[in-house]
C-alpha cells in the first residue's frame, strides 16, 4: 500500500502534564495565526469539549477530537484527512492540534493513546509548550530526556511559558538550546487568571464566559509579542507531504459543504426514507447549559439524513416539532434555577417523553431527565427518569469508560461495546427505578450506580457516560431509525 501523504502543513502543541497552560498558548497561536490572515483548522487530541470550544472559537473553525480510544486509527486518520481535504489544495492553512496531559501520559505504560503516537500517527512535528514556573537549567534535562524517550517523536520548538522576565528568560534560552539543540521559539509571561477563568480541571466553557473575545485577544497578542510565528509557521510547513503512519488508502474528496460546515455537519446525499415525506428533525438541545457536543456526532446524524432543529430549555417556552431528541453535557449546576423555573418546557419534555419520543442524553442531559437537582436546594427537573441528583467536591466520574451493553433498549444490540468516557461532580442520591431500567455493564469507569449505566425507559436512554459517533456508528444510525418510526 502506498503512503498516505497529509498535504496540509501542521504542528501539534504538546505538555509535560496538564495545568502547563499548553489551551492558552494554543488559542493564541490560532488566534495570532488567523489574525495574520491564515485559515487555522483545529483538532483537539483526546476527549475534551471545553478546550475544544476554545480552540474553534479562536479558529472561527469546528475543532474536531481525534481519540484513538473511543476510534479506530484508521478511522482518526479518516477523520483528520476528511476535515483537512475540506481545504484541498492547502494553499493559505495550518492545522493546530493540542495535545492532552503530559506528552507521553497513555494508558499504559506503552503510551497507547499519548499524544506522542497521535503525533507519530499523523507524522506531525511537536511545539513543546514548558510551564517554567520557578525552573531554569533544569527545563533542559527534562526537555533532552522528552526528545531521547522516543526519537521517533520529532520535538521541533520549544515555547517557555510563565516566564517571570528577561533574566528567567535568558537561562532558560540558553540551557535549552546548548544541551538540547532545540529552538526556543517563544518565550511568555503569565496571563491574568481572569483573561481564563477555570473551573473543576479546566477552562470555564466559552458559551459561559461574558468576555470570549477579549481573552482569546489577550492569548493572540501574548503570542504575537512573545512566539516567533514566522518560525512556527516554518515547523509546520516542514511537515507538508510528509508520509503518515496511518496505514490506510489516500482519501478522496471531502464530503464537507459550506452550509454542513457551519451547522458542524454534513450534508448527505441519502434520502429520508420510503415512508418519509421529509428529512426527520431531531432536536439538539444547545445553550449555555448544554453545550458539549462533538461536531462529529452532528455532523453523523446530517449525514445519516436528519435536520437538525436547536432547541434551549432555559427559553423554549415548549418542544417544537420534533422527531427525536438529543440532550448532550454541560453545566446544568449552574442553570439549575433557569432549567426548573421553565416549567413549560419541562411538562412538554415529560409529555413527549411519555408519548414515546426518542430521546438520548449524557451526563448534563441525564441530570436534566431526572426528579430533582440537589444543591443550596432542590430543583425540580423534568421527571421523566426515577433519579435524583446531588453534587460532590471531587470528581465522582473521570476518565475513559468501556460499557458492555446487557439489556434491551432502542438504541443498541445487547452486546455492543462503547467506548467514552466521563466526567462528572455529580452523583445519584437516590434512584427509585430497578435494576433492569439500567442497560450497561460497566467494564471500566464508574457509570451511574453501582457499577452500571444507561438509565432506559420507553424510547429514552440516558448515561453519563459520553460517546463519540465516529467510534459508535451505530448511535447516528439507531436515531435516525427511530425518527423514522416517528415519522411513519
Amino acid at each position: 500500500m502506498p503512503d498516505v501523504r497529509i498535504e496540509i502543513p501542521r504542528i501539534l502543541i504538546a505538555a509535560l502534564r496538564g495545568g502547563s497552560g499548553k489551551t492558552v498558548i494554543s488559542i493564541g497561536i490560532i488566534a495570532a495565526l488567523r489574525n495574520s490572515g491564515k485559515t487555522v483548522l483545529p483538532f483537539k487530541k483526546g476527549p475534551d469539549y471545553i478546550d475544544a470550544g476554545w480552540l474553534a472559537m479562536a479558529a472561527g473553525q469546528p475543532c474536531y477530537n481525534l481519540d484513538t480510544f473511543m476510534a479506530d486509527e484508521s478511522i482518526v486518520c479518516q477523520s483528520f484527512f476528511s476535515h483537512s481535504s475540506f481545504f484541498s489544495p492547502p494553499g493559505n492553512h495550518i492545522a493546530v492540534i493540542e495535545g492532552n496531559r503530559g506528552l507521553y501520559d497513555g494508558l499504559d505504560a506503552d503510551g497507547s493513546t499519548s499524544t506522542a503516537s497521535l503525533a507519530k500517527l499523523l507524522n506531525t512535528p511537536v511545539i513543546l509548550c514548558l510551564d517554567c514556573t520557578k525552573s531554569t537549567r533544569t527545563m533542559a534535562a527534562v526537555v533532552l530526556g522528552c526528545l531521547h524517550f522516543d526519537p521517533e517523536v520529532h520535538i521541533a520548538g520549544v515555547i517557555l511559558n510563565r516566564v517571570a522576565g528577561a533574566r528567567h528568560e535568558s537561562i532558560l534560552r540558553q540551557s535549552i538550546e546548548k544541551h538540547c539543540h532545540v529552538p526556543v521559539i517563544g518565550a511568555v509571561p503569565k496571563l491574568k487568571d481572569s483573561d481564563f477563568p477555570e473551573r473543576h480541571m479546566g477552562l470555564i466553557p466559552a458559551p459561559e464566559h461574558l468576555w470570549v473575545s477579549e481573552s482569546i485577544s489577550a492569548a493572540a497578542k501574548a503570542v504575537a509579542d512573545h512566539v516567533d510565528l514566522a518560525a512556527v509557521l516554518n515547523i509546520a510547513e516542514a511537515a507538508r507531504n510528509k508520509p503518515s503512519a496511518c496505514g490506510i488508502q489516500a482519501p478522496g474528496p471531502s464530503l464537507i459543504t459550506d452550509g454542513d460546515k457551519k451547522q458542524g455537519g454534513r450534508q448527505s446525499s441519502s434520502s429520508p426514507g420510503r415512508h418519509c415525506h421529509r428529512r426527520p428533525k431531531i432536536g439538539v438541545v444547545q445553550d449555555s447549559a448544554f453545550q458539549f457536543y462533538y461536531p462529529d456526532n452532528l455532523q453523523a446524524l446530517v449525514s445519516a439524513g436528519a435536520e437538525i432543529v436547536t432547541i434551549s430549555p432555559l427559553t423554549a417556552p415548549a418542544l417544537p416539532e420534533i422527531d427525536a431528541l438529543y440532550i448532550g453535557g454541560g453545566f446544568p449546576e449552574t442553570h439549575a434555577q433557569g432549567l426548573s423555573r421553565n416549567t413549560g418546557f419541562r411538562k412538554a419534555l415529560q409529555a413527549a417523553a411519555e408519548n414515546g419520543l426518542p430521546i438520548y442524553a449524557e451526563c448534563g442531559g441525564l441530570m436534566y431527565l431526572g426528579e430533582s437537582l440537589v444543591l443550596d436546594q432542590t430543583y425540580p427537573m423534568t421527571g421523566v427518569l426515577p433519579v435524583t441528583f446531588g453534587f460532590s467536591k471531587k470528581p465522582q466520574g473521570h476518565g475513559y469508560t468501556i460499557a458492555r451493553v446487557d439489556r434491551n433498549n432502542p438504541f443498541y444490540e445487547i452486546g455492543t461495546i462503547l467506548k467514552g468516557h466521563e466526567f462528572h461532580y455529580s452523583k445519584v442520591l437516590s434512584f427509585s427505578g430497578g435494576s433492569s431500567e439500567t442497560v450497561f455493564a460497566m467494564e471500566k469507569g464508574r457509570g451511574m450506580l453501582n457499577m452500571r449505566d444507561g438509565v432506559c425507559y420507553k424510547n429514552v436512554l440516558a448515561a453519563y457516560t459520553h460517546i463519540h459517533a465516529s467510534g459508535t456508528p451505530q448511535w447516528a444510525e439507531s436515531m435516525i431509525r427511530l425518527a423514522k418510526n416517528v415519522l411513519r
